[in-house]
């Protein structure tokens, strides 16, 4: 099951046919719990069950719910800290999961027991969700809003990602980027595809640098070099995946200026990463980015497909 998308909206819309919701920092999962044993699949259809072990066994009923697993560093979502949890599984997941707790939070609820509830509008699915009283240190359901734009001043305010708002009446469209639900994000974090690195300044073991692009219908467009963020353990993980994907040539489908391509590691473009920037330039690259983490629960395939409903929205 793919979970339903959010499109990004211009407005916060108002009224009582729409709810508002905090937009969290973390990554969306659907969880299946049959017999109190949970199955937590990625936006892309990957099991990732083995990455959190601590939510693999639940005091729940069998459903299946939306969430989104967040990391917290002193009560604030912190997706840095989460993505060291997303290339660890089995006992290296154990491990993290000490040092890295982890949170489910729940804000759907698609079926309960045998019923499925997914052509229910949200306002009785929601009501059905908050009769179930889910909340202990694993998993939580957080509150929904009447006033979405006192929200969203509230989430800039204490430097959150941003809201959602969702009508009331929406059915659950399963894989969908409904307009039904919006997004509104305080910063701009992207995700790009890896394309090559370059080595630290001085230092012939450390990853400085990765060069990231944008798939697209016209081809692997490159899109600058990232630099800032790539620090300590996350740089040798992050060298460990690239260096594992080494290839001959650029894969970006245009000629490269000589300051990013010299001294450049070329790789299958099959990383996806995160970044944060301020836009772009006139042309065409990331201004001031900064490195956020590894998106194992995307596939550039997913990129291209966001691309072109953006485009369509």
């Amino acid at each position: 099951m793919r979970p339903m998308l959010a499109t990004r909206g211009d407005h916060v819309p108002t009224g009582p046919d729409w709810v508002h919701e905090v937009k969290w920092d973390g990554m969306r999962v659907i969880v299946e719990v049959t017999g109190g044993r949970a199955r937590l699949t990625s936006r892309n259809g990957n099991d990732v069950t083995s990455t959190f072990p601590e939510l693999s066994t639940l005091a729940l009923p069998d459903l299946v719910l939306d969430g989104e697993v967040v990391a917290f560093t002193d009560g604030r979502p912190d997706f840095g800290a989460l993505a060291t949890r997303l290339q660890r599984s089995g006992r290296g997941a154990r491990m993290r999961a000490e040092v890295v707790p982890v949170t489910l939070l729940v804000f759907d609820l698609l079926r309960l027991g045998e019923q499925d509830l997914r052509g229910l509008p949200l306002s009785e699915r929601r009501e059905l969700l908050d009769s179930l009283h889910l909340g202990d240190d694993q998993v939580q359901v957080p509150p929904t809003y009447d006033d979405g734009q006192m929200l969203l001043e509230a989430t800039r305010a204490q430097e959150l990602e941003g809201i959602v708002s969702k009508r009331l009446a929406s059915r659950y469209e399963e894989g969908v980027r409904s307009r039904s639900w919006l997004k509104f994000a305080h910063r701009s974090r992207t995700s790009w595809v890896v394309g090559g690195w370059r080595h630290e300044t001085g230092s012939p073991a450390r990853i400085g640098a990765v060069l990231v692009g944008e798939p697209t219908a016209d081809g692997f467009r490159y899109r600058g070099r990232v630099g800032s963020g790539i620090t300590g353990r996350t740089g040798v993980a992050l060298k460990e995946l690239l260096v594992a994907r080494a290839a001959d040539a650029s894969p970006f489908d245009e000629e490269l200026p000589r300051a990013d391509a010299l001294g450049t590691h070329w790789v299958r473009p099959e990383v996806v990463v995160d970044v944060e920037s301020l836009g772009f330039s006139a042309n065409g690259r990331l201004r001031q980015p900064s490195f956020r983490g590894v998106r194992v629960d995307l596939t550039p395939a997913d990129l291209l497909t966001q691309s072109r409903e953006a485009d369509d929205a």
